[in-house]
């Protein structure tokens, strides 16, 4: 049997839910953007008036009051959204009990089997037309035989509509569109994909499986069975809890950073964050992740390898740090920092050793963290710290990005 895959996508989420509570922003350009004060100052969504300005999200606010004068900036309320996403999430549990959240304001919903309530388009509508009705909010959806092409269909019209994209038409519908259209295709694979003529996917169904391995690795392989419409993954069931597949925290400093030793006291900070959480997923980091943004609004990532894998908030810093100094080469000062842990173990795992690991102190640098965490925990995060964190730090004094990503989402 053929799968009947949705993805519901609701609309300007956090934008919409602001002027859906306050009627006097209906017809104004409205974003949602962070504390300026705190430098929280980039744009984190906006409704269709203020895009119709060319307002972007992810840019400064200076920068969209520069397109539009008469913007409205609101700061973003998190509890409204979680209470709006957990009523969507209601209103789809009607239909399946099959919803993966893919973020706060997107689902998929396997509704293969719930044809007796119609159509995969007819189930789609219905809720459409039920959350705008019980909630005053617009979704676009995505009826497709897959996860993919179902999230492909709820970006393709916008807002308030379904797209349907069929098994026996998708060559037909998709494969004209830009390859960065596709689930898995981000800006630097596209930068890869570009730089060797291939723009839509069809030119990327189209080649050749050795030229994407050499070129992308595995993830050439996956954007190119998905283009061609091969994603088996499965929706996971609403009350599935997914294996943590990296922990991590950032923010987006005060004032921005100037020098090594501010980034230092930054990275020294995100990282205590890091390794409560490792301890309490019961996880080891087998790697560390860092993105960094300057003032420029561009980010660069690196990654690398941790030899032996840990919890440790000061091994953790260090080695980010390590990461950071060898490779950002300071044309900008610094916006904003992410650490992030990942390639992460089974927290008692065996762990083999080589000759010259210093198991001891590895040992006492483990357990000395672990009570640092537990006085942080009874007294008060500002109970005990590194000395250099007593400094004047450029670090705000609200920090809501903490990243815990799942697996599984796209198999």
């Amino acid at each position: 049997m053929q799968r009947v895959i949705l993805h519901c996508d609701m609309n300007n989420f956090y934008a919409s839910v602001e002027c859906m509570l306050n009627p006097e922003l209906k017809n104004k350009p409205v974003a949602v953007c962070g504390s300026v004060e705190e430098r929280h100052g980039i744009v984190l969504a906006k409704n269709y008036a203020a895009k119709a300005f060319g307002v972007s999200t992810g840019e400064a606010i200076w920068q969209a009051k520069q397109k539009c004068q008469d913007l409205v900036i609101v700061e973003p309320h998190y509890e409204r959204y979680m209470k709006f996403s957990k009523l969507a999430r209601e209103i789809y549990g009607r239909y399946t009990d099959q919803i993966e959240p893919y973020g706060m304001d997107e689902c998929w919903l396997d509704v293969t089997g719930s044809g007796c309530m119609g159509t995969g388009f007819e189930i789609a509508d219905e809720i459409r037309r039920t959350v705008k009705f019980e909630l005053g909010l617009t979704i676009s959806a995505g009826v497709s035989f897959n996860k993919i092409f179902a999230k492909l269909g709820s970006d393709m019209k916008k807002p308030d509509a379904i797209t349907c994209i069929e098994a026996d038409s998708f060559r037909e519908k998709i494969w004209c569109l830009p390859a960065s259209d596709l689930l898995g295709v981000g800006r630097a694979t596209e930068k890869v994909l570009s730089g060797y003529g291939i723009h839509t996917i069809g030119e990327l169904a189209a080649t050749s499986d050795d030229f994407l391995k050499c070129r992308l690795g595995k993830n050439g392989l996956a954007i190119k069975k998905y283009a061609n419409g091969l994603d088996d993954s499965p929706v996971m069931r609403s009350d599935y809890v997914s294996p943590v597949k990296s922990i991590g925290h950032g923010i987006t400093t005060m004032q921005d950073l100037e020098n090594n030793a501010e980034v230092w006291c930054i990275m020294l900070e995100l990282v205590q964050e890091i390794g409560t959480k490792l301890r309490t997923h019961k996880k080891k980091a087998g790697g560390i992740a860092i993105s960094i943004r300057n003032n420029e609004l561009y980010t660069k990532e690196w990654q690398c390898r941790i030899s032996i894998p840990t919890q440790s908030p000061t091994y953790l810093a260090k080695t980010a740090f390590a990461l950071f100094a060898k490779n950002y080469q300071w044309e900008h000062p610094i916006r904003s920092v992410t650490v992030r842990a990942i390639n992460l173990f089974e927290e008692d795992c065996p762990i083999q050793y080589d000759l010259f690991t210093d198991v001891k102190s590895l040992d006492r640098q483990e357990r000395l963290d672990a009570a640092i965490e537990q006085i942080r925990f009874r007294f008060g995060k500002d109970a005990i710290k590194n000395g250099v964190l007593f400094q004047k730090s450029k670090m705000p004094t609200e920090r809501k990005v903490d990243l815990v990503m799942p697996t599984g989402m796209i198999g």
